[in-house]
């Protein structure tokens, strides 16, 4: 049943020639085509699989340039809807994702009840102790930001790059705006809950071998910060002014207004009354108390709209065809 629905799977290709060869081994019979995009590896990980790898569902794409795992994933993403693929499943190239468990990530997408997958590392507390602590505090934070920032408050674990995406899903992505790097996994939420698209998380444990990350948290902090921030500005404008209105639209920026004036004016009064050496009255305490109480109010009372507003009906069953995605040469480039 599954080859039927013709499934694929991309694996971005950098700096990984000593794993690549036995990840597209593990990937079973229900994989109707593996697309392994070299993103300009220096290890040339991409003629590696051509030289020794035999089998027949294999295609390698390559970019001239290196573009990043989201450039890579896009690069796939495009040769499959051109091939007529109609769930895309992506898999690094590290060995650290288990490609067994490929079937119960498209099941949801199969079934109707999902357009987007991703893997969890956090589902069951006894497998995240195998997790090294600062990636695990890491992906905690991170989770928590991106809640905020992409919608999906049923979500954990936004940096897990093990993935499944119905094409139709898939060709609607805004392809020229989404982070190429580290960022992808994170911005690719926030770009999924603009178009309406329901995301599901699936139990996942957490395989750690002899692979060593690119990833500097000090090089890229400053960064995501400035990202989920930018994001969280551009769902609320798109989901609550742009497409439509609710109370929410309403609540947080009158919460936020409310909270401000309440802490300004209380730190303002509380810094004269230092100075000043008296007691400050307790209608200035008052002013300066309520606003910030009704401002929390509106501001959680926001959260709550937002939580229940999570999409809950797949995109692709609402949605057929579609502009789709650029060709995979133009992306390549």
């Amino acid at each position: 049943m599954h080859r039927d629905r013709r499934i694929a799977v991309v694996i971005p290709s950098f700096g990984v020639r000593q794993q690549i060869l036995q990840v597209i081994e593990g990937i079973g019979p229900e994989v109707t085509r593996i697309y392994v995009v070299d993103d300009h590896c220096p290890q040339h990980s991409g003629l590696l699989v051509e030289t020794h790898c035999r089998d027949r569902r294999v295609r390698v794409l390559r970019h001239a340039h290196n573009q990043g795992v989201g450039g890579a994933v896009m690069t796939g993403y495009a040769a499959a809807i051109a091939d007529g693929m109609e769930i895309i499943v992506k898999v690094d190239g590290d060995g650290q994702m288990d490609a067994a468990l490929i079937p119960e990530l498209v099941a949801p997408i199969l079934s109707g009840h999902a357009d987007y997958t991703k893997g969890n590392r956090f589902f069951d507390l006894e497998e995240i102790r195998a997790m090294p602590n600062l990636r695990l505090f890491g992906n905690a934070v991170l989770s928590l930001v991106s809640k905020l920032s992409s919608g999906y408050w049923n979500l954990f674990d936004p940096t897990n790059g093990f993935t499944a995406i119905h094409r139709e899903a898939a060709r609607r992505l805004p392809v020229r705006k989404i982070s190429r790097r580290y960022f992808f996994e994170s911005d690719l939420l926030f770009r999924l809950n603009t178009l309406g698209a329901v995301v599901v998380d699936i139990p996942m444990a957490a395989r750690y071998g002899e692979e060593v990350s690119n990833l500097r948290i000090s090089r890229i902090v400053h960064e995501f910060v400035f990202k989920h921030l930018r994001n969280f500005g551009k769902r609320v404008f798109y989901n609550y002014y742009l497409r439509g209105m609710s109370m929410g639209s309403i609540e947080l920026p009158l919460g936020i207004a409310l909270l401000g004036f309440g802490g300004i004016h209380g730190l303002a009064h509380w810094l004269s009354g230092i100075e000043a050496q008296g007691t400050t009255p307790a209608g200035t305490v008052m002013l300066a108390g309520l606003p910030v109480i009704l401002g929390m109010q509106l501001i959680l009372a926001f959260i709550g709209q937002d939580i229940a507003s999570v999409p809950t009906r797949p995109l692709h069953r609402r949605f057929k065809g579609g502009a789709g995605l650029p060709t995979p040469e133009a992306l390549q480039a």
